[in-house]
């Protein structure tokens, strides 16, 4: 709608609410009485007496019969008014007050027209909400998308596929609680607000705790203080966490972005591969309505087959030519991948531990060639400072990822409950963090006291909900699937 156009229907809209206030209307009621949603109207059989309300999505206006539709965020249904149901006043008011984007109860009685559409025979009807603005253009819809982003309430209004996906992420949440409290995890909440960067490896956002006059982080990752109520005698935990990391935006990437963690004691990590397996093929078929066949990125993804394996130090030391596991300087570490020539010495400028540069590699020369669900297994320990080493060589953690497409759908692994071994190591990233390493863990005092006092065997998992949802409804960035992402 050109802009003199969308002011001058403005400025007709704001007359219309001034008028009717001057005449003594409640132009925004204060509540309806509705007798179904639109999604149980639509179901049920000619003759029944409704009081139903929406917002008016469209109109067709004629002689002594009109047509309206009116939508709520599960369904559209359509609405009649004619001369002969109501009086000649209320048919003109409708005519001239009501437009598209007000809400509106309507009562009336069930019937199905000719072209078996399911409607509502107007009897007598109420202004709920006058709109100002008017909805995008019917056909199109928000089609810029930064201004569906922006916009996410219009966004929702005409676009059918954006409403899809929400309610897709609804249900996801939901089946996600169910399935783990089912499966005897209790749901527990941890801080968001800390006092140490500890969780994972990420750049923090920092605040200032008045009050305390303190520092704090905000939550980079729920773990530590899960483990910390697994070691107080929870045997299953989960969380629900918005988690931030002040970091690089991209499709696959927010700053703000909710996460699930799960632990179990007693588990270890090849425990928790079959337990996510199990879960994302029940989410699957939960949200897409029982098809584990799946469209992303371009690709048919056949769920219900195994998952391929891939060795990720083997296959790293496959593409170098050398053991990785044998380097523990990372300048030594450099020099020797850059005389493969399969990188340069500019490539590893940022990389400034040897678990930077091992996991530079794993994204330049393996991720990007994963589209099958793969289950990557068998990690350097470097790159991860709170997982279990392995028995056989404490080189390596008992650790696994998932991914599709190039995409890392979740990381888990045996936990490290050896204190000793855990305050050396959180130790070693609190020298890379003095030494510039920005994603570097801090000494958690608090988390090594709860390990000293003994934990369990435990595994833990951890998925990103806004990435997975991308997979479970294609598409393209993790934006589409987020109702309101930050925006410049």
């Amino acid at each position: 709608m050109e802009i003199q156009n969308l002011s001058s229907e403005i400025e007709v809209r704001k007359q219309k609410i001034k008028e009717l206030k001057e005449k003594g209307f409640i132009v925004y009621a204060d509540k309806y009485e509705r007798t179904h949603r639109l999604v149980e109207a639509k179901l049920l059989e000619d003759g029944v007496h409704v009081k139903v309300c929406g917002r008016i999505t469209f109109r067709r206006i004629m002689g002594k019969l009109s047509f309206f539709a009116i939508e709520d965020i599960n369904a559209r249904l359509q609405v009649s008014i004619s001369r002969n149901e109501v009086s000649e006043e209320e048919y003109a008011f409708f005519k001239s007050m009501i437009d598209t984007g007000d809400f509106i109860g309507v009562e009336g009685e069930l019937y199905t027209t000719h072209t078996g559409e399911k409607t509502v025979r107007t009897h007598n009807f109420k202004l709920l909400s006058k709109a100002i603005l008017p909805l995008p253009e019917k056909f199109h819809g928000l089609t810029n998308l930064d201004q569906r982003y922006r916009e996410r309430c219009m966004d929702l209004v005409s676009n059918e596929e954006s409403r899809k996906v929400f309610l897709k992420r609804s249900k996801f949440l939901s089946f996600i609680r169910k399935f783990l409290e089912e499966n005897g995890f209790t749901e527990v909440e941890t801080p968001i607000l800390q006092s140490a960067v500890c969780g994972a490896s990420a750049k923090p956002f920092f605040t200032k705790h008045n009050a305390l006059n303190k520092i704090c982080n905000l939550r980079i990752a729920p773990e530590v203080y899960l483990k910390q109520v697994i070691a107080g005698g929870f045997d299953r935990v989960f969380e629900v966490a918005k988690c931030f990391r002040n970091e690089g935006m991209d499709t696959s990437h927010l700053q703000e972005f909710t996460m699930v963690e799960w632990y179990a004691a007693y588990w270890n990590f090849e425990d928790n591969i079959k337990f996510f397996t199990n879960f994302i093929r029940e989410a699957i078929k939960c949200v897409c309505e029982g098809n584990l066949v799946l469209e992303f990125k371009g690709h048919k993804l056949d769920f219900s087959k195994e998952f391929k394996r891939i060795n990720y130090t083997e296959k790293i030391n496959e593409i170098l030519g050398f053991n990785v596991l044998d380097y523990t300087n990372v300048d030594v570490l450099k020099k020797k991948i850059v005389s493969t020539k399969l990188f340069s010495e500019d490539d590893f400028v940022e990389c400034k531990t040897v678990g930077g540069v091992i996991d530079f590699v794993y994204k330049r020369k393996i991720r990007e060639n994963i589209v099958e669900p793969t289950i990557l297994f068998n990690y350097p320990a470097c790159l991860v400072p709170l997982a279990r080493r392995n028995d056989e060589d404490n080189r390596r953690i008992d650790m696994f990822q998932v991914l599709v497409c190039g995409d890392e759908i979740c990381k888990a692994y045996s936990e490290l409950v050896d204190p000793i071994v855990q305050r050396q190591a959180l130790e070693e990233q609190a020298k890379a963090r003095m030494q510039g390493d920005d994603e570097a863990m801090e000494l958690d005092e608090d988390f090594l006291n709860a390990m000293e006092h003994g934990m369990p065997p435990i595994s833990g998992l951890g998925f990103g909900v806004d990435r997975l949802m991308c997979l479970l409804t294609n598409q393209e960035s993790i934006r589409d699937v987020v109702l309101f992402p930050l925006m410049k």
